[in-house]
This record gives C-alpha cells, structure tokens and sequence, in this order.
C-alpha cells in the first residue's frame, strides 16, 4: 500500500505544491507564488508566518538601490520585509538554509528570498527581487560567505507595487516612513 501512495506523490504536479500569498500593503497588493516543491523547508517557514497573521501589521522596511550602498563591491536591488518590531521577540526558530544549488531556484527579477544574516539564521524578514539578482545565489559575492540566499517563490502579480515600494523615500537603507503591510492572506489560485 506504501508504494502506490509514493508513486502518487512523486508524480504529482508542481502546480498542486505552490501556495498563493497576497500581501495588501499600502502602497496596492503584491501576490506571491510560494514554491513548496523546491523550497519546502523555506516555503513552510514563511507560510506559517502569514497564516499566524505575524506580517499582518507589518512592513516593508528596506530598499536597496545601487545609490544607498556606496560600501559594497557588490550591488543588488531588493525590498525587504517583515513583521511588526514589536513581534520580532517571538520569531519562530531560524531555519537551515536552503541554498540554490540545491533547489534549483534562482534569484531573478520578481523572487521571493529570505534575509539572513548567516547560513540557517533566517526567521521571519524576507525580501523581493528588483531584476535579476544572481549575486545572490549560491556561489554570488553579495555575503563574504558564498552560500547565498533561500529563494522559495516568485511575485505572480503586483510587480509593479514591488518598484513602487523600491522607488519610496529612504534613509540609507530604511524606507522612510516603511510601508505598511495591512494585511498577507493565503488564497486559492
């Protein structure tokens, strides 16, 4: 009985392991694709930070533009967001890195990613890609430690909310004010 129900899982289509997140921000709604196939570990983590309702409150915080990090050899450009400051005491345990060598998913224009400050320190705080990024995969230059970033989804709709958010005031680094995440749903496809 084992073995059939294996085989049912090993064929089933990609399309039926992706989950849809919409996030309502200030600035209009963003939709992402969730890849719970190549990323499951990644995917799972971030999903049970939306269905917690952790980012409903929260914000983008960070835009990184080729004009705000004049000390870095290498540049990107990306959004970076999360949950409310005042929840970050209770983030749920840091996940173990999923590298992109190993999922095969990469760091283009639109990808869902999660911060990280070292390998398996990644929690609640994930970031967007604006263009394609492959400094950020594994073996890219962007951390002194080559491992890159766990990407595990893609926007599906609302990219432009995503250069919106990338284009809005900031201080160095910071969004000045952040934009607000009113909301992040898991929906039907």
């Amino acid at each position: 009985m084992l073995l059939p129900l294996l085989a049912l899982t090993l064929t089933a289509e990609p399309a039926a392991l992706t989950a849809r997140v919409v996030l309502e921000t200030a600035l209009g709604e963003v939709e992402l694709e969730v890849d719970l196939a190549h990323a499951p570990g990644t995917a799972r983590n971030f999903l049970r930070y939306v269905e917690g309702g952790r980012y409903d409150g929260g914000r983008f915080h960070r835009a990184v533009t080729p004009s705000n990090q004049p000390d870095s050899p290498v540049k990107i450009a990306v959004i970076q967001g999360g949950e409310a400051p005042e929840r970050e005491a209770k983030d749920f345990p840091p996940i173990p890195l999923e590298r992109t060598r190993e999922t095969g998913l990469v760091h283009r224009d639109g990808t869902l990613s999660m911060a990280r400050s070292g390998p398996d320190t990644a929690t609640a705080d994930f970031f967007i890609c604006v263009g394609d990024q492959p400094e950020l995969d594994f073996g890219g230059h962007r951390n002194p430690d080559g491992q890159g970033f766990a990407a595990f989804g893609r926007v599906v709709r609302g990219l432009e909310v995503v250069r919106r958010i990338w284009q809005a005031p900031v201080t160095a680094q910071a969004l000045a004010p952040p934009v607000v995440i009113r909301r992040a749903r898991v929906v039907k496809p």
